[in-house]
């Protein structure tokens, strides 16, 4: 049963990361700035759900038709590499149902890992990780973690989550205020989302998923300083590692109940 769920999470993770490249390339603007409507090249950018979903790539011909004749004729791809980002959506799903195994939870992991990783690609692009992701996820979360536990054979508890969303919420806030500079508000909001996943599984699961995300952005940022290609003062993106925190202590949560 395990390796036919980690088989289907494989398979959800490749085929929701195909959607992503377009949605990363098109949220990847500065604050205050209206999320992009055309490639690089300038042409409208056009496609399922209102151009918003699939592989970055531009099909229109140099004199401004769709589906251009010729592929040397057309703007080619832009934004993040489609194989690159399917694959790794593919093996964070497929990882997530390895440890979670049957239960109901592993929905909710799964519908968050493609909106994880595209918020990790955008704020690697831009520094930036925008309330329209940040915000649904939090409140899906508790939501369908609310769902998971009236099902049986759950693992976890949703009060838990709740006070876990609200506790690393806060706590980022509190380090936003200390250091503004050295971190962006969106981290604080992010961290709800986080937040209330970890505390599905426990007090300690959350500690260890938060600890793990500030570790990962600490080592990051030493090695890019040991590498001069950073400053002590440089500013890194901590949502991918606060991200890569949360995998670790969901997946050695999940783990820990199996």
């Amino acid at each position: 049963m395990r390796l036919i769920l980690i088989v289907v999470g494989a398979l959800w993770g490749a085929w929701s990361g195909l959607a992503l490249p377009r949605a990363a390339y098109r949220l990847s603007v500065e604050p205050e700035e209206p999320w992009k409507v055309e490639c690089p090249d300038g042409h409208p950018i056009t496609g399922r759900f209102d151009g918003w979903l699939g592989r970055a790539r531009c099909t229109t011909d140099a004199t401004g038709a769709q589906g251009g004749q010729a592929a040397s004729t057309a703007c080619g791809s832009y934004g993040p590499r489609t194989p690159v980002v399917s694959t790794v959506t593919a093996l964070v799903c497929a990882a997530l149902a390895a440890a979670t195994g049957p239960r109901p939870e592993l929905v909710v992991w799964l519908l968050a890992a493609p909106v994880a990783v595209l918020l990790a690609l955008v704020d690697l692009r831009v520094h930036r990780l925008p309330d329209v992701l940040t915000l649904p996820l939090a409140a899906a979360t508790l939501a369908l973690l609310g769902i998971a536990t009236a099902l049986p054979a759950d693992a976890g508890s949703w009060l838990t989550a709740l006070f876990g969303s609200l506790a690393l919420g806060a706590g980022y806030e509190v380090l936003y205020l200390i250091n503004p500079a050295g971190m962006g508000f969106g981290d604080v909001k992010l961290a709800l989302g986080l937040g209330a996943a970890l505390g599905w599984y426990g007090w300690a699961v959350l500690v260890t998923g938060a600890f793990a995300g500030i570790l990962y952005g600490a080592v990051y940022g030493l090695g890019m300083v040991a590498l001069r290609r950073a400053g002590r003062k440089t500013a890194i993106p901590l949502g991918p590692f606060m991200l890569g925190g949360a995998f670790t202590g969901v997946v050695l949560g999940a783990f820990a109940v199996a």
